[in-house]
């Protein structure tokens, strides 16, 4: 069988096409098929067989969002392993062997996350995804000239680039649907983390990410950011931190969205959370039954958050060193 799945969702990507097809193609390890959707991109900027020779194209006439594109893809997988990688992140030629060989010696990890550099010389992109208490999250080292933290346990994995057991990523139920895009990495994670996976972070498998090809700086990308932060907490936060925490998470939500009011972004930032707090209604049955089906203690997850502003403000890294002794990730729910 083969062993991984790569899916590529792409959206107006035709200047990356080359570049990543030429990346794929010096691999050094062959065992993975890529399946490339298509987000109802313009005509001339649709995938074609002979920009990706290989690939399973699925062309779709409506743009799905980058949760749903995913799911679709994953659904039609049968191999071990999911590889998720953007269109504009171009992989070094172990990329794929360092994933895989990860994936072998930990058979517990739900998922493995990419080093990510930006592209530019000696510029990181992004070191593993941080969750803060305050229910904000940050692509660690982004744009920052740093060292590249050992292999490690990390909140969660950045979607631009990322392993994941097709078998942990169906248990959870894929990517949250209603999310669209943006801040969907970082809830999936959060739910794998719920179900007794971790996630890690390697220093070794490599991709030269881009950024912002999908509409990153738009008014609806700081709506859905905005909106989907606020359902990730509703949703995933156990008690007893979510009324813990519930006062700070609202405080820094207004406060980022009055920073991207001040930097000139509008108020998109604005009315996404006031989007995310008034459907809470709506969001509260995922809650009831994601924390029913809990592994993860509540002293587990507080222990996978960063704490200290100085972490968020400094978007530190926080990669904590692998535990010796992990229990199944198939126990029973927790009670707490």
């Amino acid at each position: 069988m083969t062993a991984a799945t790569i899916i590529v969702v792409t959206y107006n990507s035709a200047r990356w096409f080359a570049r990543q097809r030429a990346a794929l193609e010096t691999q050094t390890n062959k065992d993975w098929r890529l399946v490339i959707v298509d987000n109802a991109s313009a005509l001339d900027q649709r995938p074609k067989p002979s920009d990706f020779p290989s690939a399973e194209i699925v062309q779709s006439e409506v743009n799905l969002g980058f949760a749903a594109a995913n799911n679709m893809a994953a659904h039609e997988a049968d191999t071990p392993f999911l590889v998720l990688l953007n269109p504009d992140a171009f992989p070094e030629p172990d990329w794929m062997a360092q994933l895989l060989a990860l994936a072998e010696r930990y058979p517990d990890v739900a998922a493995i996350g990419s080093t990510q550099r930006a592209d530019m010389p000696g510029v990181l992109d992004g070191t593993g995804d941080v969750l803060h208490a305050s229910g904000l999250a940050f692509r660690s080292n982004h744009g920052k000239r740093a060292a590249v933290p050992a292999l490690g346990e990390t909140f969660s994995a950045c979607a631009a680039a990322m392993l994941i057991r097709r078998e942990a990523f169906e248990r959870v139920g894929g990517f949250d649907e209603r999310y669209s895009s943006y801040f969907e990495d970082v809830d999936l994670g959060f739910r794998l983390r719920l179900a007794g996976g971790r996630i890690l972070q390697s220093p070794d498998a490599i991709v030269t990410h881009v950024g912002g090809g999908a509409g990153g700086g738009t008014a609806q990308a700081h709506f859905l950011g905005a909106r989907n932060r606020v359902w990730t907490f509703v949703k995933c936060m156990p008690a007893p931190l979510f009324w813990l925490l519930l006062p700070l998470h609202a405080l820094a939500c207004a406060a980022a969205a009055t920073v991207s009011l001040f930097a000139g972004r509008g108020l998109a930032a604005w009315r996404g959370t006031f989007a995310g707090f008034s459907s809470m209604g709506a969001i509260w049955p995922s809650r009831l039954a994601i924390q029913n089906a809990r592994v993860a203690s509540t002293a587990d997850i507080a222990r996978a958050l960063a704490w200290s502003p100085l972490v968020f403000f400094g978007r530190r890294p926080v990669i904590r060193p692998l535990a010796s002794h992990r229990q199944d990730q198939h126990q029973q729910p927790t009670s707490d």
